[in-house]
């Protein structure tokens, strides 16, 4: 595939607003998971809520309205609106129509309609407020962002579970080489929920203790919301700070939501992102996994990953840091992927005690300088057997 430049990226998780915070806690190895808060459980478990305020929606846009649209925007114009400023240059460069957007979100705006409901049952009304199409819908987001930056282009949500915003950042690449765009928004938003809480609590899969991916002893996740956003062009600019070369993805259907023992489907999406950047599986320097933290998860992904790479290759999950941010996971995780280039490093695994002696891979227990990184993968796997992984380069290569 032709290298797509990434000219700007930003996120918004538990750790902080923006770039900066989150990398502080990827070097300093600081977990931001804490018992729930903002929503009422009956059961313990550890969560990663953004607990920062969230910006307000403006008047002529307010049927979007939503935890999740306000995430969005925190994200567009934290640390001085750099995401913002980079989308609007973008749209002068190739107009606005050339300029598409491509949300990948799990819950999108359920939490909204899950308080309508609470509304309607002590009161017997909706709330006035409360506007299903443009709250609830996956493609809400997707289209509160279009608005909000006044583009043209193509809009649309994907949907996959937890490979939702890997996915998207993928569609994007092919909306540009396809000559649809020359530039797409892409990434993933997703927010807190009852939905989302009780029903991994109802799989058994929610930790009571933050979690602890590729521990030996883990024993579930921890839920965390966020938003990742990143912008694809066709050319470089001043701001271009790394290239995304490659991607795989894949179905395997094994179950409704266990992994593939042997990890087939995920060890297919690497095999496949590897192909296309035209690379062998020694040319990476680091992968970000998709260490959720339950026990059939990391196994698959760590064979998966036994059957590819080198023992020696560095490798760690950071939802001990973030939580599990579900739809919004793979852009967030981008990021992750995409400060280790920037930065030269490659983050440590929070909250590890000992490493699972099954995997034959370099787990990182602490952060580790990679001064001559220049790939980089991101795994991002969900229920149904619905996988992606992703590779950016430092610099754009010929693919």
């Amino acid at each position: 595939m032709q290298p797509l430049f990434v000219t700007a990226y930003t996120v918004v998780t538990a750790c902080g607003m923006g770039k900066k915070p989150l990398l502080d806690a990827l070097l300093k190895q600081r977990s931001s998971l804490k018992s729930a808060r903002m929503i009422k459980l009956d059961f313990l478990t550890y969560t990663g809520e953004v607990e920062s305020a969230l910006p307000e929606v403006r008047d002529d846009l307010k049927s979007y309205d939503a935890r999740n649209a306000r995430l969005a925007l925190a994200a567009l114009d934290c640390e001085d609106g750099m995401f913002r400023k980079a989308v609007i240059a973008a749209a002068a460069r190739y107009g606005a129509e050339r300029v598409g957007v491509i949300i990948g979100t799990s819950t999108s705006g359920i939490y909204e309609t899950e308080l309508a409901y609470q509304a309607d049952l002590s009161t017997g009304m909706l709330p006035e407020a409360f506007d299903f199409k443009h709250q609830h819908a996956w493609v809400a987001t997707a289209e509160f962002l279009k608005k909000e930056l006044e583009l043209r282009g193509p809009c649309y949500a994907i949907s996959t579970a937890c490979s939702s915003s890997g996915k998207a950042i993928a569609a994007g690449q092919r909306m540009i080489e396809t000559g649809i765009c020359d530039a797409v928004v892409v990434g993933g938003v997703d927010s807190m929920c009852h939905l989302t809480l009780h029903g991994f609590h109802s799989l058994e899969l929610t930790s009571e203790q933050p979690c602890t991916p590729l521990d030996q002893d883990r024993n579930g996740i921890s839920l965390g919301e966020g938003a990742g956003l990143l912008l694809l062009e066709r050319e470089a600019t001043v701001d271009t700070s790394a290239s995304l070369v490659g991607y795989g993805e894949s179905s395997d259907a094994y179950h409704m939501t266990a992994p593939h023992p042997e990890g087939a489907g995920s060890a297919q999406a690497m095999r496949s992102a590897l192909a296309m950047a035209g690379l062998q599986a020694g040319a990476i320097d680091y992968v970000n996994l998709h260490a959720t933290g339950t026990r059939l998860n990391d196994q698959s992904e760590m064979r998966a990953m036994a059957s590819l790479f080198e023992s020696t290759t560095p490798c760690s999950g950071s939802k001990g840091m973030t939580g599990h941010t579900l739809g919004a996971a793979g852009a967030v995780e981008a990021v992750i992927t995409l400060l280790a280039l920037e930065h030269a490093f490659a983050p440590g695994t929070c909250g590890i005690r000992h490493v699972d002696s099954e995997f034959n891979n370099r787990v990182l227990t602490e952060p580790v300088q990679l001064p001559d990184i220049r790939y980089v993968m991101n795994n991002n796997f969900g229920f149904g057997g619905n996988n992606v992984s992703l590779i950016f380069a430092k610099e754009a290569t010929d693919g």
